[in-house]
C-alpha cells in the first residue's frame, strides 16, 4: 500500500507535516480530514514505499513492550519514542517509529500516529492506544497490546506448527507418485505394447499408462494451467459472495470446521474482550472484532448483532438467533451480560475455546498422519497392481 508525505493545517492554524498510509492521493485527502486536519500538500513517499510492508510479530511486540515499560518508569513520551527508535533493528519499523516521533512532536496524539501505518498498527491496537490516551492509562494499554499480538502469534505457531508434518507428507507423497508415474511406468510401457495391439491389456494398466504419456507429453502445461487457474480462482474468492460461499462451505466440512470455527470465535472473543477492558466502545469494538474472525459468516453475524447493540438490546441474543455460535459460548455470554462482567468472560471464553481447539488440531492431525499414509499406501498398491495384472492375467503375451 503506498505511503504518502503530507503538510497540513490544524484547526488552532497550527502546521503539521507527517506520513501516512492510503490506498490513493484522495484516501489520503480523506484519512487528514476525518483527523480534522486541512490539507495543503500530499505527496507519495519514496522513501516511505522503501520502509513499508509488514512488520513481524515480534519486533512489534517488543516495541509496544518496551514503550509500556519505559512511560511506567516515568520517561517521557517523546523521550521513550526517541529509545525505542534507537533500540529498534528492524528496518522498516525503525523508519515507521521515527515518523510516528515526529508527528508525536508536532503535537500528535499517539493513536492518530500510529493510525497513519495501517499495514503494521492494527485497528485493534490504535483503539486501545487511543482509549489509554484519552483514559490515562497508556502504560497499561500498550503493554496489553504487546499481550495479545504475542498471544495470536503464539496461537498461529501451534497451528501451522501442527499443521507443518501433514503438509510435508503430502507434498514429498505427490512428488514421489508423480515421479513414479512420469519416470518409471514408461520403462513398462515396451512390455504391454503386444498385449495393447491384442485388445488383452487390462483397462487399469492402459488408464496408468495412459496418464504415464499425458503427464509426460503435457505435464508442465498442466502445472501452468493449474497455477493461473489458482490465482484465477483465488482473485475471484475476494468477491464478496464467493467469499462468502466459501467461508459457508469450510465451516460445514466435518471435524476441520469446527477447528475453524473454535479458532474464529476464539479471536473474536478474544479482540472484543481486550477492546472492552481497555474502555473502547462496544459498537467499535464490535466492529474490530468482527474482522479478527477471519470469516465472512460469522462476521455477518456479528455485523447483525451489532445493530440490535446500536439500538439498546443485548449482545447474546442475535449471536444466539445466528446458529454460528455454539450454545455454551452463548449462556456464558448471557450470564455475562446480566452480572456485567462481559469483558472478563469474553477472555475466559477465548482461553477456554483455544485449549479445545488446540487439542482438536492435535488429535485430528494424529489421526490425519495415518490415514494420509495409507492415501499413499493405496496409491502405490494401485500403481504395483496395474503393472503386474498383466503379468498375472496374460504372462504369455508379454514381450
Amino acid at each position: 500500500m503506498p505511503q504518502f508525505r503530507y503538510t497540513a493545517v490544524l484547526a488552532t492554524g497550527q502546521p503539521q507535516s507527517g506520513l501516512l498510509t492510503a490506498d490513493s492521493r484522495q484516501a489520503a485527502f480523506d484519512m487528514l480530514q476525518g483527523e480534522r486536519l486541512f490539507p495543503v500538500s500530499v505527496e507519495e513517499s519514496g522513501e516511505a514505499r522503501r520502509s513499508g510492508g509488514r512488520v513481524p510479530a515480534a519486533p512489534l511486540t517488543a516495541a509496544f513492550s518496551s514503550l509500556a515499560d519505559l512511560l511506567d518508569s516515568g520517561v517521557p513520551l517523546l523521550r521513550a519514542l526517541e529509545v525505542l527508535v534507537e533500540q529498534t533493528t528492524h528496518p522498516a519499523l525503525k523508519t515507521v517509529l521515527a515518523e510516528v516521533r515526529h508527528q508525536v512532536s508536532d503535537g500528535r496524539a499517539l493513536a492518530a500516529a500510529l493510525r497513519t501505518f495501517p499495514a503494521i498498527f492494527s485497528d485493534l491496537a490504535v483503539s486501545m492506544v487511543r482509549a489509554g490516551e484519552e483514559g490515562g492509562f497508556l502504560e497499561e494499554s500498550l503493554q496489553r497490546v504487546a499481550t495479545f499480538t504475542q498471544r495470536q502469534e503464539e496461537l498461529k505457531g501451534r497451528v501451522m506448527g501442527a499443521l507443518a508434518y501433514p503438509a510435508f507428507l503430502t507434498g514429498v507423497g505427490a512428488i514421489v507418485v508423480t515421479g513414479m508415474i512420469v519416470f518409471f511406468v514408461p520403462r513398462f510401457e515396451p512390455l504391454f505394447a503386444r498385449m495393447r495391439d491384442q485388445g488383452e491389456l487390462p483397462w487399469v494398466t492402459s488408464a496408468l499408462l495412459e496418464t504415464s504419456a499425458l503427464l509426460g507429453r503435457y505435464g508442465l502445461w498442466i502445472v501452468l494451467g493449474a497455477a493461473v487457474l489458482g490465482v484465477a480462482l483465488r482473485n475471484s474468492l475476494r468477491s464478496s459472495d464467493l467469499k462468502s460461499l466459501r467461508d459457508g462451505l469450510l465451516l460445514k466440512i466435518p471435524a476441520a470446521g469446527t477447528i475453524l470455527r473454535g479458532l474464529a470465535i476464539s479471536r473474536f472473543c478474544r479482540v472484543l474482550g481486550t477492546l472492552l477492558t481497555n474502555g473502547v466502545p462496544m459498537l467499535r469494538s464490535l466492529e474490530i472484532a468482527r474482522g479478527a474472525t477471519g470469516n465472512t459468516v460469522l462476521s455477518e453475524a456479528i455485523a447483525r448483532a451489532s445493530e440490535n447493540v446500536s439500538s439498546g438490546r443485548t449482545l447474546s441474543a442475535p449471536l444466539a438467533a445466528s446458529g454460528q455460535f455454539p450454545s455454551e459460548v452463548i449462556e456464558m455470554v448471557r450470564v455475562a451480560e446480566t452480572s456485567n462482567r462481559l469483558e472478563s468472560v469474553l477472555l475466559t471464553i477465548a482461553d477456554r475455546l483455544e485449549q479445545k481447539t488446540q487439542a482438536r488440531l492435535d488429535l485430528a492431525v494424529k489421526l490425519l498422519e495415518p490415514a494420509m499414509m495409507l492415501v499413499m499406501a493405496v496409491v502405490i498398491g494401485f500403481l504395483v497392481i496395474a503393472l503386474l495384472m498383466p503379468v498375472f492375467t496374460g504372462g504369455g503375451g508379454l514381450g
